[in-house]
């Protein structure tokens, strides 16, 4: 049998023995949780405030408890603070401390339980998390923009089933990730309004007798609508069992790792000899421990297989919550490493692809080169039918044909004689052969959401205008 402790200090009061060393260390969670300590305090000094307002606090308690809360913040802040696995969590090891230094701290965990505290804790800390992602999001998207600025005049082929389909430039495509990652950046400003609610006051199920006051700790905390209207969660008993924000943020966390992973796909494929369309920055290519003339592609590879990592958090908190009754249950502990490692992660990846594509230089010749392949153009010749009058499925059996014909006979699409166009169909007729001319593909698609020139500059105007 392992030793047993004395009885624990902040509940063993009906325990005749303290919790066995094994348990200790299988039940502790300071060892994660310390990072929401700042978050923490936050909440005691709002809720110590809020107890002033209840008549359960002096005012010169209230004070006091301030000032020694400040205190450990510091010392946490310059890594001087003692964490203790005994005491299990972040929030009975700062309430510890202080009521040690502040011995009236002992009445500031009336009408709470550590189940509003952390459901507290946790919410401030996502929404601290989302103004800092935001930035990053903010960054990466400039980033983005100014890449395809500066390659607005580069022409390359655009793929569907990784085989040459029409030409876009590469403005166009880098674009297309501004999309993807705009709406990301959506996604967490709906996460932060999402855990914008306050639920301390919700206490461990049922709230409490004493005559709190929700709305003066929520608007303390920011927990404030656009104008500035308190805004507490309305249901106890949902407040400390909702794990939502967690699973929300690792979810928008996942999908943008989708995004990263896609955009990593494609700097991979583009910076491969076979394709040669661009080159990333040494300082974020490696080489090979053998082979001296390797230049690998490592931060979009690290990228991509970092959406299996944002994946497996969010399916750690889904599969959490999955089965459990309410209220709260002790398994809810284990949502906070996933929520920190998708934080960290995600912030990591969104520096790491800036960085990276900050440092990219696109090879126009070589993309261009691919991009002259005639075949790129072979919808537009069916469009050119189409203005003559036929309808567009017999225009694509039409040219479907002509190609045919082309790879029969080994000559390229926009070379074949006037003959061969003829034996495709009778509506080849003269100035077909003008559909094959980048500049003109181009110029005709000048219409909202297309690769025209016209059209992706006003796009990239948009975009620097709205991301100043």
């Amino acid at each position: 049998m392992s030793a047993r402790k004395k009885v624990q200090s902040t509940w063993g009061g009906r325990f005749s023995a303290g919790p066995a060393k094994l348990m200790l260390q299988f039940g502790e969670s300071v060892s994660f949780d310390y990072r929401l300590w700042a978050q923490d305090i936050r909440g005691s000094k709002a809720h110590a405030t809020m107890l002033v307002k209840a008549g359960v606090l002096k005012s010169t308690e209230a004070k006091s408890i301030h000032r020694g809360l400040d205190a450990i913040a510091k010392e946490i802040a310059a890594g001087k603070f003692k964490w203790d696995v005994a005491l299990e969590d972040v929030h009975m090891n700062i309430e510890s401390a202080l009521t040690k230094r502040v011995p009236v701290a002992a009445k500031l965990h009336t009408a709470r339980s550590r189940n509003d505290q952390v459901a507290t804790d946790v919410r401030l800390w996502i929404k601290d998390q989302c103004a800092d992602i935001d930035a990053a999001f903010a960054n990466l998207l400039k980033t983005l923009v100014k890449l395809a600025d500066a390659n607005a005049d580069v022409i390359m082929p655009g793929y569907t089933h990784l085989q040459r389909a029409q030409p876009v430039s590469a403005a166009h495509h880098l674009l297309a990730y501004v999309e993807m990652f705009a709406r990301d950046r959506a996604r967490f400003h709906a996460v932060a309004d999402a855990a914008n609610w306050c639920p301390l006051g919700s206490g461990a199920i049922a709230g409490t007798t004493l005559p709190i006051h929700r709305n003066v700790t929520a608007k303390l905390l920011g927990f404030v609508d656009a104008k500035g209207k308190p805004r507490v969660t309305a249901n106890s008993m949902d407040a400390v069992a909702d794990r939502d924000p967690a699973t929300s943020f690792a979810f928008a966390a996942a999908l943008c790792g989708v995004h990263l992973s896609r955009l990593a796909e494609d700097m991979i494929l583009w910076s491969s000899a076979e394709f040669g369309f661009a080159r990333m920055p040494d300082e974020f290519s490696t080489g090979s421990s053998l082979m001296p003339q390797k230049r690998n592609p490592d931060s979009m590879e690290l990228l991509r297989g970092k959406a299996a990592r944002f994946q497996a958090s969010l399916n750690h908190l889904l599969s959490l919550t999955k089965g459990l009754p309410l209220t709260y249950n002790r398994d809810l502990q284990d949502d906070k490493p996933p929520l920190f490692d998708a934080a960290d992660q995600l912030q990591l990846a969104l520096a790491v692809a800036s960085s990276t594509l900050a440092g990219t230089k696109f090879n126009k010749a070589k993309c261009l080169s691919a991009a002259s392949d005639p075949a790129l153009l072979a919808t537009d010749l069916a469009d050119w039918l189409v203005k003559k009058g036929m309808p567009f499925r017999h225009a694509h059996h039409a040219v479907g044909r002509l190609v045919g014909v082309a790879e029969k006979s080994g000559v390229p699409l926009d070379k074949l004689s006037d003959a061969a166009a003829l034996s495709a169909d009778k509506a080849f007729t003269k100035g077909w052969r003008d559909v094959f001319n980048l500049k003109r593909a181009f110029a005709a698609r000048e219409n909202i959401g297309m690769p025209g020139p016209k059209t992706v500059a006003k796009e990239i105007a948009r975009w620097k205008k709205s991301l100043r």
